[in-house]
């Protein structure tokens, strides 16, 4: 029966939203996880995002509200109910446009429960009682899904989180209508027949211990043996194709960098290797962040990224900005040696390639010195020509590029496009 019925709550979610094979499974699994989530040491959080509005991301919570176990919508509650409620009943928690919670300052205590809430038995403490002097004590470990557009969510939330991206889907993708009077008893049917498969075995869940791919790294493995568990459980071939989803999820685009440390080193590394400099002043390089395409740096918390930016967003940079020589003028800014520890271990990067002892306007009209990214060859296109995404898509496809290295060449292609515009 456990095969049948987690293809049933599968299929039940793609009546209503477009989500591909390995999607399906992943979210079909972490619904139920969500009715156990105590027999494990942690409860991954379910990251669904897209890059624009009327992808789905809406209608997949009102989804999962029908399935989950304790649902909890939190449009319109506060921080205390919302403590206390996740102290008393360990709901599911549904959040939609979680990017005004994340960049936000005025509520840092969410966001400490919404971050702390991964491992069994996490705890967050909060001032309370007669006239708020009281140190409160608050259990915070629950399911989590989170909803939003773009890179919404903190590296705190996306590397303990199950990647669901959604795109707009197109005519030939066909759903049903979501009338909710019309599909709840469905939904709750599916809910209470998990419910009465899964409750008892909660011991036995506990004790497994599952294969884990090792194409995961620790994180990963931690965040996604919870679904793997209850698929073999399932048994059938719900083991085989739980391992095919989390690698894809966890490894593949949808995953990208995991982190905004990653994300800023490699737009870092992007400027020094399209502009050729060697050093460069603060100014320039947050101007030069800020217009990246599909990066946070323009508008981070509600501002674009300040000089403090990189050492908020990233621990692994330099800790602040020096006095450095630019065009003969000495100003605050960076060497790109002082990132060359940094690059190493965060993108697997000896050094920057290209690099002159020149500053960026130095070497301004120049950025063709970028090609030296990737090792030139007779009739090669490089960085910034024309086909040169067909040609590293198809390196990638073949195995002579890592996905980090082909995410850093598309970066550097853009770089360069732009710089020669």
């Amino acid at each position: 029966m456990s095969p049948i019925l987690l293809e049933d709550v599968r299929t039940f979610i793609r009546r209503f939203v477009v989500l591909r094979d390995a999607q399906a499974d992943a979210v079909a699994l972490w619904v139920a996880h969500t009715h156990v989530f105590d027999a494990f040491g942690v409860t991954p959080y379910l990251a669904i995002t897209s890059p624009e509005k009327r992808s789905g991301k809406t209608r997949l919570l009102e989804v999962l509200e029908l399935l989950a176990h304790e649902p909890l919508p939190t449009a319109n509650i506060s921080d205390a109910a919302l403590f206390r409620v996740v102290a008393e009943r360990s709901p599911t928690l549904l959040m939609d446009e979680v990017d005004a919670i994340f960049k936000s300052r005025e509520r840092e205590e969410l966001r400490g429960l919404l971050n702390a809430g991964y491992r069994r038995g996490a705890v967050a403490h909060r001032m309370g009682g007669q006239n708020n002097r009281e140190l409160q004590t608050f259990p915070v470990c629950c399911p989590k899904a989170f909803a939003g557009i773009g890179d919404c969510l903190p590296d705190t939330i996306t590397d303990r989180a199950i990647p669901i991206g959604l795109k707009r889907r197109t005519r030939d993708e066909q759903i049903e209508r979501f009338r909710l009077r019309d599909v709840e008893p469905t939904g709750h049917d599916l809910r209470d027949r998990l419910a009465d498969w899964l409750e008892p075995q909660t011991d036995y869940l506990a004790g497994l211990r599952p294969d884990l791919p090792h194409e995961l790294d620790d994180r990963a493995q931690d965040v996604t043996e919870p679904l793997l568990a209850i698929a073999e459980l399932a048994a059938g071939d719900w083991p085989e194709r739980a391992t095919t989803a989390v690698i894809a999820l966890a490894t593949g685009e949808e995953r990208e960098d995991d982190s905004l440390t990653v994300r800023l080193l490699r737009d870092i590394h992007g400027f020094f290797s399209s502009t050729g400099c060697d050093r460069v002043k603060t100014a320039d390089l947050l101007a030069s962040l800020h217009d990246v395409e599909e990066s946070p740096w323009g508008d981070w918390y509600g501002k674009t990224l300040s000089a403090q930016g990189p050492v908020e967003a990233a621990q692994a940079v330099p800790d602040q900005d020096d006095a450095v020589k630019v065009d003969g003028e000495t100003v605050r800014g960076y060497k790109a040696e002082q990132f060359s520890d940094a690059f190493a271990r965060a993108l697997s990067v000896t050094g920057v390639t290209g690099v002159t002892s020149r500053s960026a306007s130095q070497a301004e009209g120049n950025a063709g010195n970028a090609s030296n990214a990737y090792p030139p060859a007779n009739g090669t296109p490089q960085p910034g020509d024309d086909g040169y995404l067909e040609f590293i898509i198809a390196a990638k496809r073949n195995g002579h590029l890592s996905h980090d290295e082909w995410r850093e060449q598309t970066r550097l292609h853009r770089l360069v496009k732009k710089a020669r515009a």
